[in-house]
């Protein structure tokens, strides 16, 4: 079983930054494609950026390419996203989930494991 643990979120400002963590615990963390996804309240849960297992592969939403980074450390079982131009638009829960069996994915279906999330508001 993989445990995932969100950390990182917080108030931020617009035009600000926020940077994400997530360390996985219970398997073997390389082995899996990592993504970032989110949900705003009323809406549903979207894909932000996804990343393959030794880092070379990162997938983004459009909206969010250019702004957001995401990025892995293997030593340390953590996969980051660094937000920068925060907008309040970016207000929401995101989750960081493990994909075991598949190649790196926008699709939130093919993640097998997710984390319980962290809370992120953007202020004007």
């Amino acid at each position: 079983q993989v445990q995932l643990v969100e950390s990182g979120g917080g108030l931020g400002q617009a035009w600000g930054s926020l940077r994400l963590s997530c360390v996985a615990s219970g398997g073997t963390f390389n082995t899996y494609v990592m993504g970032w996804f989110r949900q705003a309240p009323g809406k549903e849960r979207e894909f932000v950026a996804a990343i393959s297992r030794i880092g070379i592969t990162k997938y983004y939403a459009d909206s969010r390419k250019g702004r957001f980074t995401i990025s892995r450390d293997n030593a340390k079982n953590t996969v980051y996203l660094a937000m920068n131009s925060l907008k309040p638009e970016d207000t929401a829960v995101y989750y960081c989930a493990a994909d075991i069996r598949r190649g790196v994915s926008k699709n939130l279906t093919d993640y097998d494991y997710w984390g319980q999330g962290t809370q992120v508001t953007v202020s004007s």
